[in-house]
């Protein structure tokens, strides 16, 4: 092994479809497909952007977008910086944030029907906001907080009961999808047994909507991503050892537990952090990361290209929801869901149907 190691670093040999970047002494692999995937996605992403500002009651020019987004005068700044672009960015990140979060724990699982919305997080998210919204219990502006605080109890609800001396992927998605259906008919609960007022307004949260979303909701999500770069950085590394099996991982001695804890965590921050800002805009984070990996065709879930296809994804559902049925206005989750549900089903048909002609 060692030998074969050497003689590749010697001769500068390196897999196909792959190119080496070096600076100084750190050299990187970088997978040139990838490179152009997420070169293209950010750049669909930048004209979503400047549809989205375009668009809406009234049609804004994309020069006074730019005018706008640039921070010079003009006359379009009320329905464009004020009314437009801190929706925008809520919508930016929580997609972004989905889809890293999507990407995490399908890496874990090992199963593309994971997802922290399939999985229990969101409905934590959403049992725990839903409750605090019916016992009045926080002041609005801590409820992203609270919401975090449901995703990551429904987390370890989740890993306690699927743990049995060792994390089995098939077991996690079970659980986890026992433990959202448990969540979900507790928040049915709570929105029957509260206050009307308060139960419609709840009720428009889960469906998940940027509706009055603003800048106040994007910082802690910004400051979130922010902080969690270092630990992306980390998980990019991670998901190679992540995704062995147990005989592989034990035999390598890769820690693979700990590793699997690890990313699981920050997965299920990210998604929490993003549900208690946009609510839990249902199947993003079970649609980005296996749209990034089809067009990528690699063996890992690309982390930049998920984040980049969940916003994406977000942006354009939103722009969707707003001017589809005009002048109603419909919450992103609605298009997501109507988009990622016959997904998912076709997803549980195909893997059957793979599993069923293994069998045979």
């Amino acid at each position: 092994m060692s030998r074969t190691t050497a003689d590749v670093r010697r001769r500068g040999l390196r897999p196909a479809g792959h190119t080496v970047l070096r600076g100084g002494r750190a050299s990187f692999l970088v997978h040139r497909r990838t490179v152009v995937v997420a070169a293209v996605l950010a750049v669909l992403l930048a004209c979503a952007v400047v549809a989205y500002l375009c668009v809406g009651e009234s049609f804004v020019p994309p020069t006074e977008v730019v005018r706008v987004l640039l921070g010079r005068p003009s006359a379009d700044e009320l329905v464009v910086g004020t009314l437009r672009l801190p929706r925008l960015v809520v919508g930016l990140l929580a997609g972004a944030a989905f889809g890293v979060a999507g990407a995490l724990v399908q890496t874990v699982a090992r199963n593309p029907l994971a997802s922290p919305d399939v999985i229990g997080v969101t409905h934590g998210a959403g049992a725990a906001t839903v409750a605090a919204l019916s016992f009045n219990a926080v002041a609005q502006d801590t409820l992203p907080y609270v919401s975090v605080a449901g995703g990551l109890a429904a987390a370890l609800l989740v890993y306690l009961f699927a743990w049995r001396g060792r994390l089995r992927s098939s077991r996690f998605v079970l659980v986890g999808i026992g433990v959202s259906v448990a969540l979900g008919s507790l928040t049915q609960l709570l929105l029957t047994k509260g206050d009307y007022l308060v139960a419609q307004q709840a009720k428009v949260w889960l469906t998940g909507s940027l509706n009055g979303r603003g800048y106040e909701e994007a910082g802690p999500l910004a400051l979130v991503l922010l902080i969690g770069v270092p630990a992306a950085l980390w998980a990019a590394r991670a998901q190679r050892s992540a995704s062995f099996d147990d005989d592989t991982a034990t035999a390598l001695g890769v820690p693979l537990d700990r590793v699997r804890l690890g990313l699981t965590v920050l997965g299920v921050v990210l998604a929490s952090v993003a549900t208690g800002a946009a609510g839990p805009v249902d199947f993003v984070a079970l649609l980005a990361p296996q749209i990034a990996r089809r067009l990528t065709r690699t063996a890992q879930t690309p982390l930049l290209s998920s984040a980049l296809t969940g916003a994406l994804v977000v942006v354009v559902a939103d722009l969707l929801a707003r001017r589809l049925f005009s002048p109603i206005e419909l919450p992103v989750g609605v298009l997501t869901a109507a988009v990622g549900a016959p997904y998912l089903m076709w997803l549980i048909v195909r893997t059957r149907s793979r599993s069923g002609g293994t069998s045979s």
